[in-house]
């Protein structure tokens, strides 16, 4: 009996690393539905409207059976940060994810995404939402972190090497493609672009962040604000899809690669990875669950070389560990300045506590 109990125990224990795993996994895969959908010849932005669309009506029936007893009242002030939400979170990160996308590799965007918590940082200590602390080793630790996952971004952006072969298959799922091999051989690697538009992705997302912090104190029920910021991300994307492309025959989506790529992204990749992620942050809090993200690098490295005939190089690999090596630092130092706020702040409380006694 104690065994088989140490061993529900065990796989319990293990039961939160591995959907975080598999939100990891889910991450990678909207790359390369992403990358095959572009060799395909779909307009993206239209890709990016659909993923929203779809996303919301996988999340409207459960946020309005769940939450519907305890939702609060909904304001202008929190529709108005819903639309920046949609903003800055669904619309322009995305758009602006793809187009670099389109420009570099799966390997490069995917490292680049993983400076958002170096941005977030430098955004939140100019709104002094965050201390510096650079007396402190937590903030030497993130202003170090942040320093180095920068110089990692510039070692991709300018720096290439030579290429680097783990393995060689014939596997190349964009043959297929009727788009593929014409777009294939037109295709310019322009990473500096790529590197900026990645950049603004960053700074996006970071800016959603910040307000989806303020929106969640006013509006906390997290299915309800997700359902709005997609219907919000879907309004504009539909809208700017429409003005800057306007042909309804790319609309049209058939069974191909095209919708497969749209409900992966808008179920998969928003509904059901939205409801892991809310339960790893319930479970073992925000920093567990950013711990798991540079998993999707690896992931997307190893996706990209084994299907999509994608090249390794040097300088990608160098500027990923840096990026990597510069987010854990970031992190390390967060997780230290919290830990000495909460050591702090019981000792204040039993202080004010033994105040009021006397």
């Amino acid at each position: 009996m104690m065994v088989v109990g140490d061993i529900y125990k065990f796989l319990h224990e293990l039961k939160p690393v591995l959907m975080m795993v598999l939100v990891q996994a889910i991450s990678a895969g909207v790359s390369v539905f992403y990358k095959l959908a572009t060799e395909d010849g779909m307009n993206m932005r239209i890709l990016v409207a659909y993923r929203y669309i779809f996303a919301t009506i996988l999340l409207a029936p459960f946020a309005f059976f769940i939450e519907r007893n305890k939702r609060p009242k909904l304001t202008w002030m929190v529709a108005f940060q819903a639309f920046l939400c949609g903003l800055f979170g669904g619309t322009l990160s995305q758009n602006l994810y793809v187009s670099s996308l389109t420009l570099t590799s799966m390997t490069f965007a995917a490292a680049m995404v993983n400076l958002i918590p170096a941005v977030t940082y430098i955004i939140a200590v100019i709104l002094r939402m965050e201390r510096l602390g650079i007396r402190t080793v937590a903030g030497k630790a993130k202003l170090v972190g942040t320093a180095i996952g920068i110089g990692g971004a510039m070692v991709l952006t300018f720096y290439k090497g030579p290429e680097v072969k783990i393995w060689s298959t014939n596997i190349d799922l964009t043959r297929g493609l009727g788009y593929g091999a014409s777009r294939s051989a037109s295709h310019v690697d322009n990473s500096a672009l790529g590197s900026i538009l990645a950049l603004g992705c960053c700074l996006c997302y970071a800016l959603w962040l910040i307000v989806q912090t303020k929106m969640s104190e006013r509006y906390p029920c997290h299915l309800s604000s997700t359902t709005l910021m997609c219907l919000m991300g879907s309004i504009q994307s539909a809208g700017f899809a429409m003005c800057v492309d306007y042909k309804w025959a790319e609309w049209k989506l058939g069974w191909n690669i095209r919708l497969l790529s749209v409900a992966y992204t808008g179920m998969l990749a928003t509904g059901m990875m939205y409801a892991l992620i809310a339960w790893g942050v319930s479970a073992k809090g925000p920093l567990f669950v950013s711990i798991f993200n540079p998993l999707m690098l690896l992931m997307v490295a190893i996706m990209g070389s084994l299907f999509l005939a994608e090249r390794l190089h040097v300088g990608t690999l160098v500027g990923a560990v840096l990026i990597v090596v510069g987010l854990y630092a970031v992190l390390w130092g967060k997780r230290k300045e919290m830990k000495m706020m909460s050591q702090l702040l019981p000792s204040k409380g039993c202080s004010d506590s033994s105040a009021s006694r006397c």
